[in-house]
């Protein structure tokens, strides 16, 4: 293909602005010093917000941004800006506010007008290409003829702006209580999709921040019809055509009620969260298939997502060849070729049939029943099925790596690298697969190498061995997280020392002292973007969210009373909202069921004490902090523990410690909250 234009997008590492490189758009690249361009020039700016895996992003490229006429209509007017939202979650989270603040529906691709000074005045999302043409000339007449009123409609959209990005000043403290998380969860029930999981309706999503505190609350409350729906959400996810049945990982959602048919793309961040979730889910319920489930995902993220240098990329496209999902689905004249004779039992196994059946004679590969039931239906010992399914995949895996690969965002980012650690660590709590403690090991090693600064301070994104763009609270806050699970089942206080320094930083920089929360950008009086804080828990747990459990956790580590009172504090925004919408207050439910139920340390210490730990954490305990150490250590719950001639478990609450035992089953008794 003939590239006939080259714009200022060349020279950027994200691979989505990388795919606009040649548009003939004048594309640039966010930056503070181009805002001051635009004002100096008094031309007003468009900025387009979108990522690479987004498939609306791709149409309206195509239709509009590679078309010459459109371009020279928007070089003419504006200032145009790319930006990609994985990398700039501040600049999308500005103009989305101000998107939905205009009474639009929010979404990607993500396109905004605005004034000069970089405040928006008019916005939407998705625009077939004679719209998009109409409402550009339709905007830049209205500023050039009656810019005092689009200057007053700026100003009264960017207040509107700073109303929702601050906190409201806590006006009833409400008290931290089961009864309040009772409430909140019954009220939530009626959301849940007892039969498919999930939430009611279409399309569906995973959330794993929800069903990860679902999860933790139905076991501490003995709630079966909570913990029945989490089961039946994950095992319908698993066998679901949202789950590769193939290689491994998840889509970003189904389109339908039944998760069917996925919207292809594969996010590194929904991956991390998964593993973390069936690992947990598989301590509980002791499902096989949520092994397998982490066993494969894990197998998937490391063989499509991983750089030679420990990195893990982001995404890969819902696209390849032009069409969404061409990779992952199949003809049946493709699956006789490759199953010969097996294809029958196969075609019965995954459905293809009139419930896998999805448009152009293609199939989506989904399974309706378990393994036990399947082997009985077909006269197979158990052990037979599972042979006869690990060489179906393997001949799959064969025949489709013939096939064009959707596209990969290879870029590297600090937040999302975090929480993949964090589920490798979960993994390896539940199996001891030490596979998946080096995988762990490696991929922190090059975010303390490449990501960290010595003083603590992060930057967001990484490629071709370029860091670029300041850390954002959810770096540093996921980062603390990743690295506290790796101290628990490493032993390892260099993980520990390194979170400190961070939650150093962070008080520095992002801490505001009057509000009690943690910005999400650091302090720039200067930025043309609203600094916010970041208080409702998404597909991703809100940062405040993850920093205010963090504290807890440090408090328990080193006893410092300071980190329990910041994280109540920070809670005191959130209860009262949560009765209402615990939906979006998932991961702050979490701290709230670790301030009201029974919470524990253990601190195991001596020469076996690794092996002791071992053994008690592959159970289920959502509420218990581990720490151990082998040889004499100065952080405050392992201080002056250690004894050379014997191994001794302490149970602890609150800093408070009973007795030490040297049996893990004795230990186990002392854990029991039923």
């Amino acid at each position: 293909m003939i590239m006939s234009h080259t714009n200022a997008l060349i020279n950027a590492t994200s691979p989505y602005l990388l795919q606009h490189a040649h548009n003939p758009v004048n594309w640039q690249a966010w930056s503070e010093e181009l805002i001051q361009q635009a004002k100096a020039e008094d031309k007003l700016i468009l900025v387009s917000i979108g990522y690479a895996a987004c498939h609306w992003c791709h149409v309206m490229e195509h239709e509009s941004f590679e078309d010459e006429n459109v371009a020279a209509v928007m070089n003419e007017n504006f200032v145009c800006i790319k930006v990609d939202r994985e990398e700039r979650p501040d600049v999308d989270h500005y103009y989305m506010s101000a998107v939905q603040l205009m009474g639009q529906q929010g979404g990607w691709p993500l396109n905004v007008i605005a004034l000069p000074d970089g405040r928006p005045i008019w916005g939407g999302t998705y625009f077939p290409k004679e719209t998009w043409v109409e409402n550009l000339k339709t905007v830049a007449a209205f500023c050039k003829g009656k810019r005092s009123q689009a200057e007053e409609y700026a100003v009264r959209l960017q207040e509107g702006i700073q109303q929702v990005s601050l906190m409201p000043e806590v006006e009833t403290e409400v008290s931290l209580s089961n009864e309040l998380l009772q409430h909140g969860v019954d009220g939530w029930k009626k959301y849940f999709d007892y039969e498919e999981g999930g939430r009611a309706g279409a399309p569906k999503f995973p959330m794993p921040v929800n069903l990860d505190f679902l999860l933790y609350y139905g076991f501490m409350n003995s709630d079966e019809s909570v913990l029945s729906f989490v089961e039946t959400t994950l095992l319908k996810m698993a066998r679901g055509g949202i789950y590769d049945q193939v290689g491994g990982g998840f889509a970003r959602y189904s389109v339908d009620e039944k998760w069917k048919v996925p919207h292809f793309e594969k996010m590194l961040y929904d991956n991390g969260q998964l593993i973390s979730l069936y690992s947990k889910a598989y301590q509980h319920f002791k499902q096989e298939e949520f092994k397998t489930v982490v066993y494969e995902t894990i197998a998937f993220v490391e063989r499509e997502l991983m750089d030679d240098s420990g990195a893990f990329y982001s995404s890969l496209d819902a696209d390849s060849e032009g069409e969404e999902g061409k990779f992952y689905v199949w003809r049946k004249d493709e699956l006789l070729e490759v199953l010969g004779e097996e294809y029958d039992l196969f075609a019965d196994y995954y459905n293809v049939n009139s419930k896998g059946f999805w448009e152009h004679n293609n199939y989506i590969m989904l399974r309706d029943i378990s393994n036990e039931e399947f082997a009985e239906k077909h006269g197979l010992s158990l052990h037979e099925l599972q042979i006869k399914v690990g060489k179906w995949k393997y001949a799959l895996m064969k025949a489709r790596e013939k096939r064009v690969r959707p596209g990969l965002d290879d870029k590297t980012l600090t937040s999302w690298n975090a929480l993949v650690i964090k589920g490798l660590a979960d993994a390896y709590k539940a199996f001891e697969n030490e596979a998946f403690l080096s995988l762990a090991h490696k991929n922190a090693g090059f975010i303390e190498k490449k990501l960290l600064k010595e003083n603590g301070q992060l930057y967001h994104s990484w490629k071709n061995d370029i860091t670029s763009i300041d850390g954002f609270l959810e770096d540093y806050a996921l980062l603390m997280e990743a690295f506290l699970a790796l101290f628990e089942v490493t032993g390892d206080e260099k993980w520990l020392a390194l979170t400190d320094k961070m939650v150093e930083y962070v008080s520095t920089h992002f801490y505001d002292e009057q509000k009690q929360l943690f910005y999400f950008n650091r302090f720039n009086t200067d930025a043309v973007i609203t600094n916010h804080f970041q208080k409702e828990d998404n597909v991703i747990p809100a940062a405040n969210s993850v920093m205010a459990n963090n504290l807890h956790r440090l408090y328990l580590i080193h006893g410092k009373p300071g980190f329990l009172e910041s994280a109540k504090k920070m809670l005191q925004y959130i209860t009262p909202h949560f009765i209402n919408y615990p939906m979006a207050y998932a991961n702050w439910g979490v701290l709230l069921l670790k301030l009201a139920a029974p919470y524990f340390e253990v601190a195991v210490c001596g020469i076996n004490s690794r092996l002791l730990l071992k053994k008690m954490q592959n159970g289920f305990y959502p509420y218990v902090l581990w720490a151990f150490t082998e040889t004499e250590s100065d952080v405050p719950l392992l201080k002056d523990r250690f004894n050379h001639t014997s191994d001794l478990i302490y149970v602890c609450q609150n800093g408070t410690c009973e007795l030490p035992v040297e049996e893990v089953k004795e230990a186990a008794k002392k854990l029991r909250i039923k």
